[in-house]
This record gives structure tokens, C-alpha cells and sequence, in this order.
């Protein structure tokens, strides 16, 4: 538990094997808003996390994807994998806002109270050694979402 500028917030770091145990749970306990903003992504990861994109859904969950424009990506696989799954993602009623340039945030927001950040590509990750911090607290919710103006 930290206190900054009398702020209370939890803070835990992850790797790479960890994650994703602790976001599906994070993700079954979502009951208003997922914002993930990740670059790229891939069809291996999102077989995964559709199914439970789809239950947040049907509970009212709002969901907004942040990502690259799939024509920004140089590689051809990823253009067609990014540009399938986001067109599934638009088809399930998922918000999808596209950026071109360099985009290479690897955020999500739950709640606006739990902020995941790292270099954890979230919609991608397939097998390299990466990180992401998890902290609960509104005001670094609030904090980050201001930054980014979302």
C-alpha cells in the first residue's frame, strides 16, 4: 500500500506468466467500463479474450479498444490479423479508436479503478519477457485517463 501526497492506492507488478491469471479475474469482476489501448494485435490473443469480451458485453460492460491503424503495421500478417480482429470487435458493439504514428501504450482501465500499465502488449502477447503493473485506486484511474483525455 502507498501513500502519495495522501493518496492510498495497492501497486503489484507482474510478468509475463502472471498477467493474465490476475486480468482475467480483473475482467470477470468489470461491471462498467474496459478501456485497453495496446498496438497490436493478433488473432492467437484475441481468441482468447473474445469470449470474455462477449460476456461483458452481455452484461452491459462498455469496452473501448485503443490501437494502431492497421495500415501502419509493416508487416503483412499483422496488417490482416489486426484488420479481422478489429472488425470483429466493431461487428460485437466494442468502440475501437484507431491511431496512426507510433503508437506503443500498453494500458487498460477497469471501473476507472484498477490501471494496468507496462510493456505488455495485451491484445498480442504471444512469448517474450515483459511486465505489467496493476494498481487499484480511483485517483490513478482518474489520473491516467486525464493524461491520455479519454
Amino acid at each position: 500500500m502507498f501513500n502519495l501526497f495522501n493518496q492510498q492506492f495497492k501497486s503489484r507488478i507482474f510478468n509475463e506468466k502472471g498477467f493474465y491469471r490476475q486480468y482475467m479475474k480483473d475482467l470477470q469482476l468489470c461491471q462498467k467500463e474496459l478501456i485497453i489501448e495496446s498496438p497490436f494485435i493478433t488473432s492467437s490473443r484475441m481468441e482468447i479474450l473474445i469470449p470474455e469480451f462477449k460476456e461483458l458485453l452481455y452484461r452491459k460492460v462498455k469496452i473501448k479498444i485503443i490501437t494502431r491503424e492497421p495500415s501502419v503495421h509493416e508487416d503483412e500478417i499483422m496488417r490482416y490479423q489486426a484488420t479481422n480482429e478489429i472488425l470483429q470487435c466493431i461487428e460485437m458493439g466494442i468502440r475501437v479508436k484507431l491511431l496512426t504514428g507510433h503508437h506503443h501504450r500498453k494500458i487498460s482501465i477497469i471501473d476507472k479503478n484498477i490501471t494496468w500499465e507496462g510493456s505488455l502488449n495485451i491484445l498480442s502477447f504471444s512469448n517474450s519477457r515483459e511486465f505489467m503493473r496493476r494498481i487499484e485506486g480511483k485517483s490513478q484511474a482518474l489520473e491516467l485517463l486525464n493524461f491520455l483525455k479519454l
